[in-house]
């Protein structure tokens, strides 16, 4: 494709666990123009991490990918923004330079600190209503604990700790900053309060100046700061470009699909996540629901599990399937596979909060076929997303709206058939299948002008897709019936 020189245009990006992906967009319509992406080293929990220049590297190949098919490069690009997978933990030193890998939100070593945190405290509730979230491994706060109590001699030359797309913001314009919705999933920062809680950092160390550690946090449209010349020249972005706040992935993709409150999202990617757009905060005490804050000044709470099209991939590569022979082997299944139930807890759960938990299968008989596996994983993940569902309402919040599934999961036909069908509700596939690439581009373009990003999304029409309506005569009430037996018996247990 080609851009006109007159177009103003910006860049958004998601720097996801597998991989970077940028989109180019026209900032008066919205058009997407060109796109760009690259891979990430694998990751394999419980220790989980990526050298955070592994990321860096990757976004200066996915713009160089987008570059090449634009007529003027990205010389018209003037604003970019960075969505980053949540929790990461990166430590610096003074200048930015990491001291070891980042620990990523699916690393599960600092259970026990998480614990100890959750503890000291004062229990559960203490913290939903202090920070609007408990802790759990995936939290960042924990992975600090960890490294404090592990790595000691890192944790005394640390001097800044940033969050994934923190610290490409910092690579871009050398700022220390993050925004409400990143910060949200932190475990330091409250969305309730709208400030970092001193005296919860002090839980991890309490003779540091924890206001220098962590970053500043920024308003939804607020700048970051404006490209520095170095990370111009390695980037290919233009001198004056300037460098939205960013925020975490989620956040992103809520804004990409233009969500209004009483929409609610199920994402299918490495992880699962089900989230809504809130008026007000929330403060589940059971720790089930996190209460974050969104991208552009209201509230997003979020259920997030740690197994989602990994399980998938897993079970394609014990029947010796590709996906595609995956997805016509569960859609050969009835729903329910045959009364075998599959709990996809395989590198631990976050919802429910078991660490060291492992999958299992119910319901094995001689006659368990091919087909039957394959659609009890499917069902095994989308059971464990729509118990985050129950878990939203149960927190008083509204999701009666439109239903969309999003990530790379929502390519299968047999998820979305799957979901509808179990849920049964109309499911919207988005068209634009890079939700939080798109909702980073939307953050751009409203710093740019000074705009409400959910102005930006609905001029751009964000969210158009095609709609699943579940069939009939599925009984998809009984699915989730077996499933949630299978997990409270897992929760009883302590594992699975």
């Amino acid at each position: 494709m080609s851009a006109a020189s007159s177009r103003r245009l910006v860049c958004g990006v998601d720097s996801s666990t597998q991989s970077t992906k940028v989109e180019v967009r026209d900032l008066d319509t919205g058009e997407r123009l060109a796109v760009g992406r690259a891979s990430h080293p694998p990751t394999s929990p419980p220790r989980s991490e990526q050298d955070p220049m592994a990321w860096w590297a990757a976004l200066c190949d996915a713009l160089g990918a987008a570059a090449a098919g634009l007529e003027r490069g990205l010389d018209d690009v003037v604003a970019i923004s960075i969505a980053g997978q949540q929790h990461g933990m990166v430590v610096t030193d003074d200048d930015g330079v990491p001291l070891r890998p980042a620990k990523l939100w699916n690393d599960t070593e600092s259970a026990p600190e998480a614990a100890a945190l959750v503890a000291a405290l004062g229990g559960p509730g203490a913290w939903a209503e202090r920070i609007g979230s408990v802790p759990v491994a995936a939290f960042t706060i924990t992975k600090l604990a960890w490294l404090a109590a592990h790595e000691p001699a890192v944790w005394a030359a640390t001097r800044r700790v940033m969050l994934p797309h923190d610290w490409l913001t910092h690579r871009l314009c050398g700022a220390h900053a993050t925004d409400r919705g990143d910060a949200s999933g932190s475990g330091w920062w409250s969305a309730q309060t709208n400030a970092v809680d001193l005296e919860v950092l002090a839980l991890v160390d309490p003779d540091r100046d924890w206001n220098a550690m962590v970053p500043y946090v920024l308003g939804p449209i607020e700048e970051a700061g404006v490209i520095r010349p170095e990370a111009a020249r390695l980037s290919g972005l233009p001198l004056g470009c300037l460098v939205a706040a960013g925020t975490g992935d989620n956040m992103a993709a809520a804004a990409g699909l233009g969500l209004g409150p009483g929409d609610i999202v199920i994402s299918l990617g490495t992880s699962g996540t089900v989230y809504a757009v809130a008026k007000r905060p929330t403060a589940d005490a059971t720790g089930a629901v996190a209460g974050f804050a969104d991208a552009t000044g209201r509230f997003l709470p979020l259920v997030c599990t740690l197994n989602a099209t990994r399980v998938t991939d897993t079970m394609a590569a014990l029947l010796g399937a590709d996906r595609d022979e995956l997805v016509a082997l569960a859609l050969g299944a009835p729903a329910g596979s045959n009364d075998l139930t599959l709990l996809p807890y395989l590198d631990g759960e976050r919802t429910p909060n078991l660490p060291t938990a492992t999958g299992s299968i119910s319901g094995l008989r001689t006659t368990t076929t091919r087909v039957d596996l394959a659609r009890a994983a499917h069902e095994g993940v989308v059971c464990g997303l729509l118990a985050g569902v129950d878990a939203l309402a149960a927190s008083g919040v509204e999701a009666h709206g439109q239903a969309f599934l999003v990530g790379g999961g929502a390519r299968s036909a047999a998820y979305r058939r799957i979901l509808a069908d179990t849920w049964g509700r109309a499911i919207r596939v988005p068209h634009d299948d890079e939700v939080v690439a798109t909702g980073a581009c939307v953050q751009a373009a409203a710093t740019v002008e000074g705009r409400d990003p959910v102005e930006v999304g609905r001029a751009w029409n964000l969210g158009a897709g095609d709609e699943v309506e579940p069939a009939a005569g599925v009984d998809g009430a009984a699915v989730l019936a077996a499933h949630r037996r299978a997990a409270a018996a897992a929760v009883a247990g302590g594992t699975a």
